[in-house]
Formats: C-alpha cells, structure tokens, sequence
C-alpha cells in the first residue's frame, strides 16, 4: 500500500510492504521541488503475527509520527493475492548487516504499547543528519534541467536513495531488463507462480515488467503530483519487435498502458519512420509518449510534428495530463562518427571527433525553442498543452579518452531532462558543474555541424545507421531475455517432476 500527505508544506510518501510476518514501512520525505530542506527515510519494522490490526497500527504509528494525514492511498498490485499486503521488495540480510554495522543508522524503539522498531536513515553522515544535497538538486532548481536516471531492477526500492539525491524520473528498455532478469533471482518467485499458472514466456516477460514499472511509478508519483504532470515518470518500451509496426504500436502502446495503471507512465515508441504515425495516434488517444531512438534532427522534427498533431487530434478541451518527451541519443552519434573522421584521417577531420554529438543537440535545442513558439503552439497551450521535454539519452561515455560528464556538462538548459545511468550519474554528482551550457556557442555548434557535411559526412544516412543498429540491439537483448525464461521454465518443469 502506498499513501502521501503534506506536513507544513512538506510531502512525505509512504511505502508498505510485508514479508512473512514483517512488516517493512519506509517513510520518504520528498521536499518541495524549490526547498532547500534535505530528504530523509524511515524505516519501520514489526515482527507481529497480526495482519490488518497490525497495518493499521503501523499506520497510527505514523501519522503520530509525523502529524501525517494520508491524501492519497492506493493499493499496490501484488502477485500473491492471498497476503494482505504485497511482498516487501527490501533486502532484509541486508538491511541487518546495516543495522549492526553501520555508523550512519541511528535506531531507537517508538514508545507504542507494541513493539516497532524505528529506524532513521540517511544519505550521508550519522545519527540521523541530513542527507546531503548533490549537483543533481540544482541541476533541476538553478537550470530547470530534470535527472532522471537510465536504470531498472528489483528490488525496486533501491531507487529511493536516487530519488533523496536529486532523480526526478526513470527510464527503462529492453537492454536495461534484459540484464535486470537474467543477472538475479529477484524475479525467480513471480517468474515461477506465472509458469505454474501457464503463461507462455512473453506473457510472463510483461507481467515481470509490469510489476516493475506499476512499483516505480508509485516511487516517482509523489514528484508527479508535485509538479501538476510535469517530471516523476516511468518509462515501459512497447516490444521492439514493433519498430517497423504502424498499427502494432499504437495498440502494444494503449495495452502497456492499460494494463500499467498508473498515471505517471510513460509508453516509449522509437522514432522509426513507421513509428511516427504510431507516436501521433498514441498521443490523439490522450497516452503520454517517451519517444525513444532519435539520432537526427531531420528525424526530431517528425516527432515534435507528430506530438503536436496528436495533440490537436485529440479533441481534449484539457491536454494539461498528455505529456512527451523526445528522447535524443547523444553518445552513440560520437562512437560512430568518430570511426568515419578517423577513416577521412585528414588534421581537420581529426580535430572534429568527439565533437559532432553535442553540436548536433545543441542545434536539436534550437529547432525544440522554434518549434515551441508561435501561433500554433500558443493555441495549444490555451488548452493547457505543455512542451514536449528534450531528453538526453545515451550519456554515458564510451571513449577513455574523453572527460565522463562530456555528454551530461555541455547539454544543461530549460526544459529538458538527462537520463543518466549509474556511470554518469555518479561522474555528474561527484564533479559535475552546474550552469546552462546548451545554447552558450550556437554558431559553434553550427560550424562544427556544416564542416562535418564538408567532409562528406551525410547526418541523416548517419541517423539511419544508428537507428537500424539501436532497433537490432534492443532486439536482440530482448530475444536473448525470452530465451534465458524459457530456459528457466525448462529446469522448474524439469524439477517438479
């Protein structure tokens, strides 16, 4: 069970799960987006043999706590329906290897007439103090840009000391699940109940998925609300099976999102030329969009004209709840065109690698303010229509060569989001420097831009290669995923017989 309030301005979230006989209740306080105020956790622990009376004491016990008064309560889905409340996705041997070892956990009873154990937690130093603030807190309130971060796994409540460092959302894909289900035995009960149960393996790859995303979201919904629809999303990739699939996506997309339930999902669609049809009718269906794998701007254009067609299709007096980003891959258009100068060989062509990734989304930037003004836009707008985000994917650094925030530093602005997996993330947070640098030089962006097609170098061919490689990549992470369950649901019918 999930439930959020408000305490003196302040929004505490809290998260209720059980294991066996014990029950594990984690209080977060999410700080208003523009307070300076830390987060912090608590954790509370039962060892009761009671079920509802329990879960209702430990409610009483926080609301005395912190003079919380729910607003919200949701019941978390659950693949046992027998318990009455969902599995707990916390690691319990180590939660107590923490307990007994730690310095930076301060414990202490809570005088209740039945035993609860309270636990303070926090980012950083001991007894309780307060969890520091990183780069990634005034990336968002000094620059308007949204951390969110590229990564996905169980237990899914390892996010919440992302969300007290500053993460404001989550993306996920094919890849990012494949290593999540194959690598741990995380996913090993829900996995073997859906087998018994008969699913077939890609039935049960979605409803693995599923959960995963449904208990994210519910992490991140308190930052939804927060920001009226603006950040504090989950993002879920229709199959890439679909990528050259017009009708195919538009219905995974509207299934994915049925069968989500929650509000601050994001159903990613690739930016493949039969997609953008897909991305419009998506939209038009009043379902929020990530649009994933966009390597060109000639390509970027077709999605934001397809977010704002399926904005106008919609019929809605109200498009304040149908949100998008465009996901605008960075990294990999470097890896690419690097290989392509070095060929050339030439001093000039030399000098220009690692340099043609974020001149390219320097000027996507400037194509995003264009297309986002004006009578069109402002039409839209009356309705209560918000821009479709820049985010920037793929930032982690392939090259050695090159500093570990080159694809994080040079792309902070307004409006837009970075998703960062944990390398780049942490190279941010630890010596990240936070000011506006995605429109600071253009015209350079744009002479670096003009003396690559000098070269002879074709963006939009460039675009489509790496399109059609990240389409084949996520596919074959995805094929790899269902054949590893399957093998898995071979050993579990071998071992029940």
């Amino acid at each position: 069970m999930t439930s959020s309030g408000r305490v003196n301005g302040q929004l505490f979230s809290i998260y209720i799960h059980r294991m066996n006989d014990i029950f594990v209740v984690c209080v977060l306080h999410l700080t208003h987006y523009h307070s300076p105020t830390p987060h912090h956790f608590f954790l509370f622990l039962s060892s009761s043999d009671q079920t509802k009376e329990e879960h209702h004491f430990l409610m009483a016990s926080i609301s005395n706590l912190a003079n919380l008064t729910p607003a919200t309560s949701t019941n978390s889905r659950s693949s046992s329906s027998s318990s009455v409340l969902p599995r707990s996705f916390l690691n319990l041997r180590s939660l107590n290897a923490k307990l007994s070892s730690s310095s930076h956990l301060s414990l202490r009873h809570h005088q209740t007439s039945r035993p609860s154990l309270f636990v303070r937690c926090s980012a950083s130093g001991g007894n309780g103090s307060a969890a520091k603030r990183t780069t990634l807190h005034d990336l968002y309130e000094k620059e308007g840009q949204s951390p969110w971060y590229d990564n996905l796994c169980r237990p899914v409540t390892d996010l919440l000391p992302f969300i007290a460092r500053g993460v404001r959302g989550v993306t996920s894909n094919p890849a990012i699940f494949q290593k999540a289900i194959s690598t741990s035995n995380a996913y090993n009960d829900q996995f073997r109940t859906l087998v018994e149960s008969g699913k077939d393996i890609e039935s049960a790859y979605w409803e693995l998925v599923v959960k995963d995303i449904q208990d994210a979201c519910k992490l991140f919904e308190p930052i939804y609300d927060q920001t009226e629809a603006e950040d504090g999303y989950v993002s879920v990739e229709v199959s890439p099976r679909l990528a050259d699939d017009t009708n195919g996506t538009v219905e995974a997309a509207k299934y994915l999102h049925k069968v989500v339930d929650r509000r601050n999902v994001y159903i990613k669609i690739p930016a493949t030329a039969p997609c953008i049809p897909s991305i419009r009718d998506v939209i038009a269906s009043g379902i929020s969009v990530n649009v994933t794998l966009i390597f060109s701007i000639a390509r970027y254009e077709a999605v934001i004209d397809a977010y704002l067609d399926g904005l106008e299709a919609s019929g809605l007096d109200d498009l304040s709840r149908v949100t998008s980003v465009a996901s605008f891959f960075v990294s990999r258009v470097d890896t690419l065109m690097d290989k392509m100068l070095e060929k050339i060989g030439t001093p000039e062509a030399l000098d220009l690698r690692g340099k043609a990734a974020v001149a390219q989304a320097a000027l996507a930037y400037k194509l995003y303010q264009k297309k986002f003004s004006g009578p069109r836009w402002e039409a839209l707008v009356k309705k209560g229509a918000k821009k479709q985000r820049l985010l920037w994917a793929s930032t982690s650094v392939k090259n050695p060569a090159y500093s570990d925030t080159l694809y994080v530093a040079p792309l902070i602005g307004p409006d837009t989001v970075s998703t960062m997996p944990d390398q780049a993330l942490e190279a941010f947070i630890d010596h990240g420097t936070v000011k506006r640098t995605i429109d600071a030089n253009v015209s350079e962006a744009e002479g670096i831009y003009s003396a690559l097609e000098k070269l002879g170098i074709d963006w939009n061919k460039v675009g489509e290669q790496l399109e059609e490689e990240g389409v084949d990549s996520f596919k074959k992470s995805f094929e790899s995923l269902l054949g590893t369950l399957q093998e898995k649901a071979n050993t579990l019918k071998l071992a029940s017989h």
